[in-house]
């Protein structure tokens, strides 16, 4: 097989998220919410792929995620709703409800809770055995644009430059209120998979890693960088960077931008590991398997301008191997 392949049947219109199952079985399956409105899943085994299902919302979806046993889905976008999605049977059920667009979704694996944030400024959890009830809502201050999870702790990402750390066993209140260390809108956050910290990513081009641990010693280390940039002429590009994915070994991390670039960085030594040739479109969003073998880059679109922004570049999935050492800490 080859270094890398797209997939066969890929959405028609920009693809907001790509996660592979969390199962050691199923680890090459494959989800995909596309701005087109569906859910697929994909077999990434052999080179092509194969679409296993395809679920048809009705309004573009935004994220997507999977339950512990990797035989259920949940999505959520424009339409406000979270609906959860047996892949075995393809039936959907409605687990909660948002008055605006859902924007991001977590499963959280020890409690078996859905957590989904949305534009309307809440963060709400469910408990999906029993669909009628909601656990608990969070008003935010802001729309809340990216989360994540490690441990017990949840990291939520919001419009101005706010970023919310919760003790899921205890959503009152945050357990920590903190502004972001970029100047400009956050695209997407991402904890280390030690649970030390997280890595969070701009429009204008830079990541940053933070820290938990709020004494002074761990707080100095915390930084920021530039990345996706490209000097044209006389003029120097900024891009967007779109995605980000930690390797569950090695625990560095890639990143993808709008300038269709993805680029493999270590953050201990912080530096740069790889770069790899440029995709199709602008990266959109990033998945590296559990076992650290493939990474499923979702490319081309603008999700900016919407649907014309899929002439600038083809919407696709690639499935790229990784080699047992490529992603390696230098440190």
């Amino acid at each position: 097989m080859s270094s890398q392949f797209h997939l066969h049947n890929s959405p028609v219109d920009i693809i907001s998220s790509v996660k592979f199952n969390p199962t050691e079985k199923y680890s090459n399956f494959l989800l995909a919410s596309s701005w087109d409105a569906t859910l697929d899943l994909y077999d990434t085994a052999n080179e092509g792929g194969r679409l296993l299902t395809r679920i048809d919302g009705v309004a573009p979806l935004l994220d997507c995620c999977w339950d512990n046993s990797g035989r259920n889905a949940f999505m959520g976008g424009l339409e406000g709703r979270v609906r959860m999605v047996d892949l075995e049977t393809s039936q959907c059920s409605t687990i909660g409800e948002h008055e605006k667009p859902v924007k991001s979704l977590v499963y959280h694996s020890s409690s078996g809770l859905v957590i989904s944030g949305s534009w309307d400024k809440t963060v709400k959890l469910y408990d999906h055995r029993n669909t009628s009830a909601r656990v608990s809502t969070s008003q935010v201050p802001h729309k809340v644009f990216s989360m994540d999870s490690v441990g017990n702790l949840l990291v939520v990402g919001m419009a101005g430059r706010a970023v919310h750390v919760y003790d899921i066993r205890n959503m009152t209140e945050p357990f920590q209120r903190r502004e972001s260390s970029l100047k400009y809108m956050t695209r997407t956050v991402r904890c280390i998979p030690t649970g030390e910290g997280y890595a969070s990513s701009s429009i204008e081009g830079r990541i940053a890693v933070d820290f938990f641990d709020p004494s002074p010693a761990v707080q100095a280390k915390k930084y920021a960088f530039k990345c996706h940039r490209a000097s044209e002429g006389d003029y120097d590009m900024v891009y967007p960077v779109n995605a980000l994915a930690f390797h569950p070994i090695h625990g560095t991390f890639v990143s993808g931008g709008s300038d269709s670039l993805v680029c493999f960085w270590d953050y201990k030594a912080r530096k740069r590991l790889r770069q790899y040739p440029r995709y199709p479109g602008p990266v959109q969003s990033l998945d590296i398997d559990r076992r650290g073998t493939s990474v499923a880059i979702a490319h081309g679109g603008d999700v900016e301008i919407g649907q014309q922004g899929t002439e600038r570049g083809i919407c696709g999935i690639t499935i790229r191997a990784l080699a047992p050492e490529e992603g390696k800490s230098k440190v």
